[in-house]
């Protein structure tokens, strides 16, 4: 399966000021697959150690962190000499082992020659509630997510299409009918299945919908069950509670986070560690309001925020949303079709590295996505789920700001009107940071 993460790893095995590399990402997303693949294709050997399964080798960095000590040792056990030009030395699940996460700051220090790589599925749990002893500024990072739409189609020998995409979006030019509509139905398969690997793999063999359905349920099973296994026991019913409320807190017309959706009476001093924990677990993302001002992040309202699943089609799934309706959106309420796109919306943002916020003013104006590029340019982003585009929201946002340009993504082809650029949703992944300065 191809990812475009295989170039990030590549450039940071090229570099020259290179670190041990330290992967995030949530449980499912291809993290493990995408560096053996890597260290498959461009090292001569690949040290594989998951923590979860190896207590040998887990006792072994107990005793001692240096990277001498550990090397060697690593050698001994897997009987194959380690060379710092050709292998590659995958600790998988390192948040299980504390001193293999520490030693990390060795291998920079004393061997910053050797090729480290680190990865854990909840790895930001571990390290934002301190058990881990973290080597601050000396790893490099990367952040794994589920596929994005780009990567669903070239996975799903549509590359030409996504070529496509990409072309028209910069050229700011129509996609031919024909390919703009085919687009498009491949965008609503993406609705239902989303983007985690496992699940598409599924699609792509059986070229079945409902096959997918059984692998997006294992993950979210999953998901409950690391809740269960690593929060703390007097927390994991409410990180549950919190988890489970999604569909209904994004099925609101307000989608402002409401604790009292969880629990009748609950509050942010009963939910608000929950909240972080799935968060840092990387199971959601956290769309804060902000107010208008350069850096968006200094004018954040931290209290209002939105919670989108890290994959729309697990969204789906938990929703319980049936396919059909996706594949026949004229018999779906908007609001219920609207949390899925503002979801998938949600997350081919955060996959380039876009900080999610949104703004609402005092007269129930409001639009879903302010973004702020590379130069410092606000840019408002609206979402629409189909080719109705009118919004009084995007209309006031315009007059008051005065924006270079605006954003509306709906199901219209591309174009240019009344200052508002107008983007298929299929071309979401097109949308960077250096992208709006354009």
């Amino acid at each position: 399966m191809e990812r475009k993460a295989m170039a990030d790893l590549i450039a940071w095995k090229n570099s020259k000021n290179r670190k041990p590399l330290l992967l995030y990402g949530a449980r499912q997303v291809g993290k493990t697959y995408l560096v053996k693949e890597f260290g498959n294709k461009y090292f001569e050997d690949v040290i594989y150690v998951n923590f979860e399964t190896n207590d040998i080798i887990g006792k072994i960095i107990d005793e001692n962190i240096s990277p001498e000590y550990i090397i060697k040792n690593l050698e001994l056990a897997f009987d194959k000499k380690i060379n710092k030009d050709s292998t590659l030395i995958f600790f998988d699940e390192i948040q299980k082992n504390t001193r293999a996460l520490t030693s990390l700051k060795y291998f920079c220090e004393d061997a910053p020659d050797y090729y480290v790589i680190g990865a854990g599925s909840l790895l930001g749990v571990h390290i934002n509630t301190k058990e881990l002893s973290f080597p601050v500024g000396k790893v490099d990072f990367l952040t794994i997510y589920p596929l994005s739409f780009e990567e669903f189609l070239i996975n799903n020998n549509c590359s030409l299409l996504a070529s496509k995409i990409q072309e028209c979006f910069d050229l700011n030019k129509a996609m031919p009918e024909l390919l703009h509509n085919k687009a498009l139905e491949l965008y609503y398969d993406y609705l239902a299945i989303g983007g985690m690997p496992e699940v598409v793999q599924e699609f792509i063999n059986t070229n079945s919908l409902v096959g997918a359905i059984d692998y997006q349920k294992d993950i979210i099973e999953s998901y409950k069950n690391d809740i269960t296994k690593y929060s703390d026991p007097s927390n994991a019913p409410k990180i549950i509670s919190t988890f489970d409320s999604i569909p209904i807190q994004l099925a609101k017309d307000n989608k402002k986070f409401q604790y009292k959706l969880v629990q009748k009476g609950g509050t942010s001093t009963i939910f608000g560690d929950s909240i972080n924990w799935l968060v840092n677990a990387g199971i959601v993302n956290q769309c804060i309001k902000t107010k208008i001002g350069v850096p968006l992040k200094m004018y954040e309202e931290l209290d209002s925020f939105k919670l989108y699943m890290n994959d729309v089609g697990l969204l789906t799934n938990l929703s319980e949303f049936p396919i059909y309706l996706i594949k026949n959106r004229e018999a779906v309420n908007e609001t219920m079709i609207g949390m899925l796109t503002e979801n998938y919306v949600a997350s081919s943002l955060k996959y380039n590295n876009l900080n999610l916020n949104y703004w609402k003013n005092d007269y129930d104006s409001e639009v879903d996505f302010i973004l702020q590029s590379e130069k410092g340019l606000i840019i408002p982003l609206e979402v629409k789920t189909s080719n109705n585009t009118k919004s009084r929201s995007l209309n006031n946002y315009m007059q008051e700001f005065k924006p270079k340009y605006g954003i509306r993504l709906s199901s219209k082809n591309f174009g240019f009107k009344n200052n508002i650029k107008s983007v298929p949703l299929y071309a979401a992944f097109c949308i960077n940071k250096n992208s709006l300065d354009k």
